[in-house]
């Protein structure tokens, strides 16, 4: 590990869910190009591994079903195994049923809440053993947009992405005097498998960008230097923190 780069990830050990397709694996890949030894979690085992045959790095999978909160001391137990305990976490993976208020059913609820909050909650919970023992870790999770606005058809989600915001600062009030700390960055429109509704409506993803202080929506680039930010020392003293990473939309 680098003791010259404040933000070096170089000989760091990161799990990332959702590590298949979008933000997650944006990061996934910035990590293992830096050094870090990286375990990418999705369902689409296709996917994982395509992820793993394009990053250049020291990488390995787990394609497993992150809809079950019970499976997260599985997951932490498998993802220590290729490289050894994981001392990073980033909670990518998510889903939004889209469903409007009327419409929201108790599936719908129940498997927004579980994959947004539940499981970032409890794997979490499952890996703080090994990172407090080398009394240094990070978690990163993923709030939202959501977690400040209400959006339409977003009731589920956006009660979950709330729920990630407060979860994360009281993570870091559990843990952090155990050099582990805990933030979450909060993407604007960025284009993903999740937001491809958006995106498939040229009108609306331009409504969207004209709505940022930058007038633009994100691109993968501009989550890379927020993500090795929180994963990296030059964080060393900010925990419980929401990093908005959405052009300055929550600004206006």
């Amino acid at each position: 590990m680098s003791d010259d780069n404040p933000f070096s990830v170089e000989g760091r050990i990161a799990i990332v869910t959702g590590a298949s397709g979008g933000l997650g694996r944006a990061i996934a890949t910035a990590l293992a190009g830096r050094g870090a030894q990286v375990i990418g979690i999705a369902r689409r085992a296709d996917a994982l591994e395509g992820w793993r045959r394009e990053t250049e790095g020291d990488t390995a999978s787990i394609a497993a079903d992150l809809g079950s909160p019970k499976a997260a001391q599985d997951l932490a137990a498998r993802a220590a195994e290729p490289f050894g305990a994981p001392d990073i976490l980033i909670n990518a993976a998510g889903v939004n049923t889209r469903q409007a208020a009327d419409d929201v059913t108790l599936d719908g609820w129940q498997t927004t809440i579980d994959l947004n909050l539940a499981v970032p909650f409890f794997l979490a919970q499952s890996l703080v053993p090994a990172m407090k023992s080398k009394n240094w870790g990070r978690i990163i999770n993923f709030a939202s947009l959501q977690s400040f606005r209400a959006f339409p058809g977003g009731l589920a989600y956006g009660a979950s992405k709330g729920g990630i915001a407060q979860m994360t600062r009281a993570m870091a009030e559990a843990w952090s005097c155990d050099g582990i700390t805990a933030n979450a960055l909060a993407p604007g429109f960025f284009p993903t498998d999740l937001t491809a509704p958006v995106f498939d409506d040229p009108e609306r993803a331009a409504r969207n960008a004209s709505q940022t202080c930058m007038g633009r929506n994100g691109t993968m680039a501009d989550i890379i230097g927020p993500a090795l930010f929180l994963c990296s020392p030059a964080s060393n003293y900010v925990t419980g923190q929401i990093l908005s990473v959405d052009g300055g939309f929550t600004a206006r």
